[in-house]
Order: structure tokens, then C-alpha cells, then sequence
């Protein structure tokens, strides 16, 4: 029996080691006929982050934390997405209207409980993405109400994929200018009365 001997070295794994995670650079200044891709998160180059719907809502805000995110996808086991939820729901109108209705305390509220689900989340297409300005995205998010817009494609099999999220945060910052929807509550009170 021929052995060939072992020219790598080995080690052990140190603590606090953590692994790459991919990263999109996006064009740090844009303006309003810039390519609506250049202010989207593309999924196939960014992990999304995601959360099972009975996780506490301390798990959730500790998950978008350490990730920096302000949204997770709410998921099932075989990873399908059964809602959205947002660091707002987490902090905002949501929680207080959520507490006052049931009662209990924050640490028992699940995830599902404030979630945006899946039957309620209005949604973008890449291939019109493909072809619409940061403008063309603004006037939407505007129109929607919302922080968070998420863009669909169709995988090889004809199924529907999220390929991408448009914050309003991120294109606000690309665009040096705040993005306010007319829909977006702005205080904890006007948020109670819009949840």
C-alpha cells in the first residue's frame, strides 16, 4: 500500500473565528435616473437572513443586530417564506397594538405574531426592474407605504424566487437624501394607528 505523506498543515479552529459572508458593492452616490439595480440588494450576491415564525421577538431583534439588517424573511423548514418581518414591527406601532390587544409581556410575543404575512406582501418583478430608474422604485415605495420592497424572478423550474429588497434606508443614503413615504407612519403614535 503506497502512502503519500501529508505536505498541508493542519491546525484547530481558534475561538471568535467567524466566515466570509459576500458582500455587494453598490455605487455609493446615485440620483434618481440611476438604474434601479444600483439601490437593490441582490439576493444572489447577499445572504438573506431569515428566522423561524416561533422565535421570540428578542431572537429576531438580536438576529437583525448582529447581521445588520432591518428585515428577516420568516421561514418554514423546507425554507419557503411565510412572511416578512421588520425591525419596525419589532419596535414600533406593531409591538405596542399587538401588547395592548393580547396583553403579556414582550419576551412571549413570537415572531409570528407581528409578522407581515405571506398572503400580504406586495412584491416587484426584476424583469420591469431590470428597466426602471431609483425614481421609477422612490414612487413605489412611496405608493406601498413601506420601508421594504421585495423584487421576484422565476427560478429554472417557472417557480417564484426573491432575487432582491429595496430599502428605503439604503437608497436614501445612496441618494443623500431621506426617502419618506406618504403611507410611512412617523412617530409611535401615528404607528399604533396605521398597524
Amino acid at each position: 500500500m503506497n502512502t503519500v505523506p501529508n505536505k498541508l498543515n493542519r491546525g484547530t479552529l481558534e475561538n471568535d473565528t467567524t466566515y466570509y459572508r459576500p458582500v455587494q458593492n453598490l455605487p455609493e452616490k446615485v440620483d434618481m435616473n440611476s438604474p434601479a439595480v444600483d439601490v437593490m440588494t441582490d439576493l444572489k450576491r447577499v445572504t438573506a437572513m431569515g428566522i423561524n415564525p416561533c422565535a421570540n421577538v428578542d431572537e429576531a431583534t438580536q438576529r437583525m443586530t448582529s447581521s445588520n439588517v432591518h428585515l428577516l424573511f420568516v421561514t418554514n423548514q423546507y425554507n419557503h417564506v411565510m412572511g416578512i418581518i421588520t425591525s419596525n414591527d419589532l419596535t414600533g406601532g406593531k409591538m405596542v397594538k399587538y401588547l395592548k390587544e393580547v396583553g403579556g409581556k414582550r419576551d412571549e410575543v413570537m415572531v409570528r405574531d407581528l409578522m407581515t404575512p405571506q398572503s400580504m406582501i406586495d412584491v416587484l418583478y426584476m424583469d420591469e426592474i431590470n428597466r426602471s430608474s431609483v425614481s421609477d422604485v422612490v414612487e413605489v415605495m412611496k405608493n406601498m407605504g413601506r420601508r421594504h420592497a421585495l423584487v421576484t424572478d422565476r427560478d429554472f423550474s417557472g417557480a417564484q424566487v426573491i432575487c432582491g429588497v429595496f430599502s428605503s434606508v439604503q437608497i436614501s443614503n445612496q441618494l443623500g437624501e431621506e426617502i419618506v413615504s406618504s403611507g410611512m407612519a412617523t412617530n409611535v403614535a401615528d404607528m399604533a394607528l396605521s398597524s
